[in-house]
């Protein structure tokens, strides 16, 4: 594995602190995660039984910072950094594809400030053709193994981002702590079961078909109405096949299934989704709704724009922003915090 220059330094210093027996970052969760809603919310919509709880303690066993556990209303937004294994994506297709690019640019990401490295093997770009499941292990396996160690030094947590429910547990075994699943379990009838054994953090996005088709499935009266719904009974069947709803992270999946029009509607209308209850999600970065905006403004040329979208998200109480260039991200929140605790 290789290791940049500038950030050696820092992963060495904080296994030293590791080592010496110190907590990673800051103070773990009391009682495992958000407060306990009481027994009325605990249980399901369709009846009786409690759904299944995270035992107390269970939060703290990962080495992230507790802020990645947090519903955080008005508060701190993460930047989740992307790192696409894949030769055609629609931003960086091609640039990270091997193994030690791959994982240097996840360690440029961390030292920018990332909290989540996001890694995937395939591309969900509109009219993406599938891969293997063989060849989506073959890219993203390595990867997550090579930043396993610094990630979990440096508290940052890692996810996969995959459709697939083999992938998921052969990701977590490796070290992910999250599963970033675009088709919110419609993909792959296993995933939402795989999850709830692994007992990982799940992002559940709403999604109306693959790559090839997703545009033909573009058609809403009401798009925050509906996206709302179709979000909330996936999240709602993440519930009932076992993963713990504080364990759900909610995600409208912008450009998924949906024009310009419709992404600039759904951002201006985040309350409906930071309403649904869960932590909530946002990938915004480069996407074509900015750059149909900005005159046709080159996917490399967005990150001004994302930082934008990032300034609103963190306004509105985002839990997290899902990005390509972390430290412009990270700099544009740290502003709008310091702004809002000054005021």
């Amino acid at each position: 594995m290789v290791l940049r220059a500038g950030v050696l330094f820092g992963v060495v210093r904080v296994l030293s602190v590791v080592w010496s027996g110190c907590p990673l970052i800051g103070s773990p969760l009391r009682d495992g995660g958000p407060p306990d809603p009481g027994p009325d919310r605990r249980r399901t919509r369709g009846g009786g039984r409690t759904r299944r709880r995270i035992p107390p303690g269970a939060w703290d066993s990962g080495p992230w910072a507790p802020e990645l556990r947090t519903l955080t209303p008005m508060g701190h937004t993460l930047v989740m950094g992307i790192i696409n294994v894949t030769p055609d994506s629609f931003s960086d297709g091609g640039m990270w594809l091997g193994t030690s690019a791959a994982v240097g640019h996840g360690l440029d990401l961390i030292a920018q400030g990332a909290k989540i490295l996001d890694v995937g093997g395939e591309s969900t770009r509109p009219g993406a053709e599938r891969v293997s499941e063989e060849e989506e292990m073959t890219r993203v396996m390595p990867v997550i193994e090579g930043l396993r160690i610094p990630a979990a030094a440096t508290g940052v947590a890692l996810s996969v981002d995959t459709m697939r429910s083999s992938v998921a547990r052969a990701a977590v075994r490796a070290g992910a702590s999250i599963v970033n699943d675009v088709s919110g379990g419609l993909a792959d009838t296993g995933m939402l079961g795989a999850v709830a054994e692994l007992g990982v953090d799940y992002i559940c996005q709403h999604w109306r078909g693959f790559g090839s088709e997703m545009n033909r499935a573009a058609e809403y009266d009401d798009v925050v109405a509906e996206v709302r719904a179709e979000l909330e009974a996936r999240c709602r069947a993440a519930v009932d096949a076992g993963i713990a709803p504080e364990r759900v992270i909610a995600d409208p999946g912008l450009g998924f299934a949906k024009n310009a029009e419709h992404d600039w509607r759904i951002l201006a209308h985040l309350d409906a989704f930071t309403g649904l209850g869960h932590r909530v999600l946002i990938g915004a970065s480069r996407k074509r709704f900015l750059g149909s905006l900005l005159n046709g403004r080159p996917t490399a040329e967005r990150d001004a724009a994302t930082a934008a979208v990032s300034a609103w998200c963190c306004v509105r109480g985002i839990w997290a922003v899902r990005t390509h260039e972390v430290r412009s991200q990270v700099d544009t929140i740290t502003v709008i915090e310091h702004l809002r605790g000054a005021s």
